[in-house]
């Protein structure tokens, strides 16, 4: 980590945490992480990108550690974070570059390639497939988790999710990364059937054992656990709150819209692929420039953390094909 370098840029009307590795001169890759992340989510890419000549810049999204939290849901829309992207690239003078996306940071990505697809050169993104769902988001969860628990309808209103986990900033993170991941997943349920009345988050997450998976250190949780301390989760959970609103800005926007070169990294214990089964095949079809999707076997939702050299790889090969 004594490469990255850590800069805070004026972006979009907001200042920016950015963590930088790489030649200058190098074609720029951005990371976008997910939830509950950080920059610190890509710490296994920056120094391998750096290594092959890429300019890998990571940011912290807004809402995220050293970043920007304005205080209004509104301003965790689509419109607003592909505005902070445009702007992180205008402050660094590029016109274009490679984005790389995980989780929420994917969701984004698919979005900048939407509404700003003339900044895009290209998109890698991990564990959420590109989709276009045919009505707003949570109507469809309603109808789907009617009377059960579904935790993006749980994060809707403000108050209870933020409660929740900032009650213990620490053990909530802790849970969140050994859940998710493929120790977590193996053999577990990805959409438990509960009631979601008197359901909180944390009530269908397996406790995480006492010593951790070799792929997340106890000094990684502390890293995670400092910053949400700091910022809290109300901007983090607010990218939920936007999903509805999200839809109806990019609705009808085609998937012709995606001419530059595309991939997809995910885990096979990935809890995203129950929740999207065939969206793959679909993403496939539908993206007119698609090189291909890696699937990590073993691998949970934090596919970049848990297995960073079968990530790298396929990243690092994807971007070699589009230089």
């Amino acid at each position: 980590m004594a490469d990255v370098t850590h800069e805070q840029i004026p972006a979009n009307g907001i200042e920016l945490h950015v963590a930088v590795a790489g030649p200058t001169d190098g074609p720029p890759v951005v990371l976008c992480h997910g939830f509950p992340e950080l920059w610190y989510s890509w710490r296994h890419q920056l120094g391998a990108l750096a290594d092959a000549g890429y300019r890998a810049m990571a940011p912290d999204l807004r809402g995220y550690g050293a970043s920007s939290r304005p205080s209004e849901v509104a301003a965790y829309g689509s419109d607003q974070l592909t505005g902070d992207l445009a702007g992180l690239l205008d402050h660094y003078g590029y016109e274009q570059a490679a984005f790389v996306g995980h989780d929420w940071g994917a969701m984004l990505v698919w979005e900048m390639g939407r509404l700003r697809p003339e900044r895009v050169a290209s998109i890698c993104n991990m564990s959420v497939p590109y989709s276009n769902s045919p009505a707003p988001p949570t109507e469809i969860f309603e109808v789907i988790f009617e009377g059960k628990f579904f935790y993006m309808l749980y994060f809707q209103p403000v108050g209870p999710a933020e409660a929740e986990f900032e009650a213990d900033p620490r053990l909530f993170l802790r849970t969140m990364l050994y859940a998710a991941g493929g120790e977590g997943m193996a053999g577990a349920n990805p959409l438990p059937d509960v009631p979601r009345q008197g359901t909180r988050f944390m009530d269908i997450l397996p406790p995480a054992p006492e010593v951790l998976p070799d792929w997340l250190t106890e000094a990684d949780v502390d890293v995670y656990a400092a910053a949400f301390e700091e910022s809290g989760f109300f901007g983090p959970v607010s990218f939920y709150r936007n999903m509805d609103a999200n839809w109806e800005r990019s609705k009808d926007i085609p998937a012709s819209v995606y001419t530059m070169p595309t991939a997809f990294i995910t885990g096979s214990l990935d809890p995203v692929n129950a929740m999207m089964p065939g969206a793959g095949e679909a993403m496939a079809e539908a993206l007119p420039d698609f090189r291909g999707g890696t699937v990590v076997e073993g691998a949970g939702h934090w596919v970049q953390q848990e297995r960073p050299a079968e990530t790298n790889a396929a990243l690092l090969e994807f971007l070699s094909t589009t230089r």
